[in-house]
């Protein structure tokens, strides 16, 4: 791989690294329903003049739409608002073990015992960060986000089961069709959300902004691009720098800090996914994410 491509699809998973930043800014001023809502609302609209009808895809679609868009975002977006960017960052990456699983067990993809040891060390590592006494008041939200990292794995197979269709008109209609669900939830489960529109700040739309145009236009243009000409082996090994960004822009930006034993599990769950990444099938495709 060229190194000006390598260069950019580390540039893109940085900035994916940045999104749980992000998200925590976009909550001074929005809810977490109403901030996706918003999302994927963009998202669609900026997208869908440019793509193709997938006939026949369209239950497919509107499926995925409620796993990936609304369960999947919607309960990792609502993690995340009581737990760190890093910590959710890390969390987040047990949807690689879960995948691995779920590929296992419904397509009977083979598994061998490294990225068996890989699935130990990654939920390993979850249960010591866990464990710090100061997740005590996080644990629910933490099991969100690690909840929303197995229905990831659940989409994928629904990604899979899909069969041929363009990566950017799934996403588009996906888009579409999860909007108008998540603005439902927050009509449901949140209060003011007129109010919150029209009285946010720079930095609640900013994440709107980043989230529409740096984590889904840009990154996944330059992600889908990418794996139109090279191996899936060869580009999912630089996903491992996605937590690390959000590690580090968590203590950077944030302010946020991590003991001894939270690093010691953010290892081990980050060892046990390149683990599984590294030993990746050659016949395994990259999921769709939104």
């Amino acid at each position: 791989m060229p190194i000006g491509r390598l260069l950019l699809l580390s540039l893109v998973t940085v900035g994916w690294g940045l999104n749980f930043v992000a998200a925590k800014w976009g909550y001074a001023d929005f809810e977490p329903m109403l901030l996706l809502a918003l999302r994927f609302l963009f998202v669609g609209l900026i997208l869908l003049p440019f793509c193709t009808y997938p006939r026949g895809k369209m239950l497919h679609i509107l499926g995925l739409s409620f796993v990936l868009g609304t369960v999947h975002f919607g309960l990792m977006f609502t993690g995340i608002k009581e737990v760190d960017a890093g910590v959710a960052a890390i969390a987040i990456q047990t949807q690689v073990p879960f995948a691995a699983l779920l590929a296992a067990l419904v397509f009977k993809d083979y598994l061998g015992w490294r990225r068996a040891l890989g699935m130990i060390l990654a939920f390993s590592g979850m249960v010591l960060i866990a464990g710090e006494p100061r997740m005590e008041t996080s644990l629910l939200s933490l099991g969100m986000v690690i909840l929303a990292s197995m229905v990831w794995a659940v989409s994928t197979v629904q990604v899979k089961l899909m069969g041929e269709a363009p990566p950017f008109s799934v996403l588009a209609w996906s888009s579409i069709f999860a909007a108008p669900q998540l603005f439902g939830l927050s009509l449901l489960l949140e209060d003011d959300q007129w109010g919150q529109i029209t009285n946010a700040a720079w930095y609640g739309w900013g994440a709107v902004v980043y989230m529409t145009l740096v984590v889904s236009v840009f990154g996944y243009g330059v992600w889908y691009t990418t794996l139109r000409q090279y191996d899936v082996n060869q580009v999912m090994p630089i996903t491992l720098l996605v937590p690390l960004s959000g590690v580090a822009s968590g203590a950077w930006i944030l302010g946020e800090t991590m003991t001894w034993l939270m690093w010691l599990g953010a290892a081990l769950t980050l060892a046990g996914v390149a683990i599984i990444i590294l030993r990746r099938p050659r016949t395994g495709q990259a999921p769709l994410k939104a």
